[in-house]
């Protein structure tokens, strides 16, 4: 056991590691769709995304939910001899459920793909499916050495799995794209990217790994193991798998809604792409909410347990006035500029509307993932999750009421009610296990004032960029300008407006991940230099 107090510089030197890979993995996964879309076009992004969530899925539940579940059994057994046996039974019964799970995938797939209104996804669900054969091995071995604090292993696998996952994706549709094969062979290429990059996180595991699943063992309730590594994985996943599930949501009804309005299949495809390219869009957006869940909610957990002074209250406060403050920034600052990120990043301005719509859902997300984060942490997982699966079922229902009318800007409203109801239903549940105020009026005062600055120079600005400045070049060339001055322009206003008024204090800055250079940053601004 780890006697050592904890304190600021001990908590960075800890969580900093995890955090730099976290937000490496993050990015990687949200950047690479963009060549992608750009090496296959709309219909070969469709077909792509139809099929992601299913394996991104277990890709989640594995690398997150099984691996924390596995740890906190091993960090709570007795012995060594007991740590092994968890260990094997998490392994049998892990190997179990993957052998399950690729059967179902692989019978089923025609049903599946079918149900998607796209007979020709099978083989893309098929070779998805060898996904969760790594399950067990990649679970074990993450929770191993989470369970002992040792995060290097941990961090150094899932940069290398993301690394390998991207580059085999890439270069494999970039080869395909060339020989002529068509999008459904282009999009089982992709699959089996992701397949081998969760076989070489496997792999760098293996290489830190000395212990062996040998010598004797003590004999403890299997049952209970199972029991708890199915419960706490669930739970701990449900708010990292939202996402997903609202993108398998989508891969059911999108598509067959808008053949079933008479639509063409060919349009319908290319309609459901151009709505996908929102996802990217939004885990670039919620990076860093992702992060600060990550990075502060161990922090808030180990301050919840003392007995003397305010305890995990000033922790939580910070988490939640972070994700909102971000969170609306980047959700309003995106909507602002999205025409010319939109033909930026994709090469034309198709869907901007419903892309305009789906981009708040960065901001109900901020909220979401830290709050939920804290309350499964805090051992509050039945009303959370409970939250979850409502928002995912009014997303289906407002899904089917809506697409048939609007298209993909339906879906797009369909996501932010969804979102809407899980966040404003924790935010309540949020302040009945911590009855306090969670931000001043002035937080929202200065903030909505900073929102309305950041607007006033960036609406003036793309007009003038767009119409004068970059009208003689090429338009994606004169959108990437447009788009990328305008964010400095406006991250700039809107960072200026928050220092100056200190809506953060210093020593708060110090406590978010990269926050020092802001730090240093505020206090030249507030001429309150050392």
């Amino acid at each position: 056991m780890v006697s050592k107090e904890w304190n600021m510089k001990t908590f960075m030197k800890g969580a900093s590691i995890l955090t730099i890979s976290a937000i490496i993995v993050k990015l990687l996964a949200a950047v690479y769709r963009v060549p992608f879309q750009n090496l296959v076009g709309d219909k070969g992004f469709y077909i792509y995304q139809q099929v992601y969530p299913f394996i991104g899925i277990f890709i989640i539940w594995t690398s997150y939910g099984f691996a924390v579940a596995v740890s906190k059994l091993l960090a709570s057994s007795k012995s060594e001899r007991e740590s092994k046996t968890v260990k094997r039974i998490a392994l049998l019964y892990l190997s179990g459920l993957s052998v399950l799970f690729f059967t179902l995938l692989m019978v089923f797939a025609p049903f599946l793909s079918s149900s998607m209104g796209d007979p020709e996804l099978t083989s893309l669900l098929r070779a998805g499916a060898y996904i969760v054969l790594v399950m067990p091995m990649l679970a074990v071995l993450k929770g191993s050495f989470q369970s002992t604090g040792n995060m290097t292993p941990v961090a150094v696998s899932n940069v290398a799995e993301q690394v390998f996952r991207v580059s085999i994706i890439l270069i494999g549709t970039w080869i395909a794209v060339r020989a002529g094969a068509s999008f459904y062979r282009t999009g089982e290429v992709a699959m089996w990217g992701a397949v081998i990059g969760q076989a070489m996180g496997v792999l760098t595991l293996l290489l830190f790994y000395r212990n062996e699943y040998k010598g004797p063992a003590e004999r403890v309730n299997g049952w209970y193991i199972v029991k708890e590594l199915t419960l706490i994985s669930l739970s701990v996943s449900a708010s990292s798998l939202i996402l997903l599930l609202f993108q398998l949501v989508d891969s059911f009804t999108v598509f067959n809604s808008l053949l079933a309005k008479g639509i063409t299949s060919e349009t319908a495809m290319e309609l459901k792409g151009v709505y996908d390219r929102g996802q990217p869009l939004v885990q670039m957006g919620i990076l860093i909410s992702s992060t600060l869940a990550l990075a502060i909610v161990p922090l808030i957990a180990h301050h919840s347990s003392k007995k003397e002074g305010r305890g995990a209250e000033p922790f939580i406060q910070l988490t939640y006035r972070t994700a909102f403050l971000f969170g609306w920034a980047a959700a309003m600052g995106l909507a602002l500029v999205l025409p010319y990120v939109n033909e930026m990043l994709f090469e034309t301005r198709d869907g901007s509307v419903a892309l305009i719509i789906f981009c708040f859902q960065i901001f109900f997300l901020s909220l979401i993932l830290p709050l939920t984060a804290i309350l499964i942490g805090a051992g509050k997982v039945k009303i959370p999750t409970l939250l979850l699966f409502v928002g995912l079922t009014v997303k289906v229902f407002a899904n089917k009421l809506l697409v048939p009318r609007y298209d993909i800007i339906g879906a797009s409203i369909a996501g932010n009610i969804g979102f809407v109801i899980i966040a404003v239903g924790l935010l309540f549940y949020f302040k009945k296990v911590w009855p306090l105020n969670l931000a001043s009026k002035r937080f929202y005062s200065w903030l909505l004032l900073a929102t309305v600055a950041m607007a006033a120079v960036i609406l003036p600005w793309m007009i003038i960029a767009d119409g004068y400045l970059f009208d003689n070049i090429s338009s994606r060339i004169g959108a990437a300008l447009t788009a990328l001055t305008a964010v400095v322009l406006g991250a700039s206003v809107f960072l200026i407006i928050i220092m100056k008024v200190r809506l953060f204090a210093e020593k708060e800055w110090y406590l978010l991940p990269f926050g020092r250079r802001l730090a240093y940053v505020q206090l030249w601004l507030t001429k309150k230099r050392r």
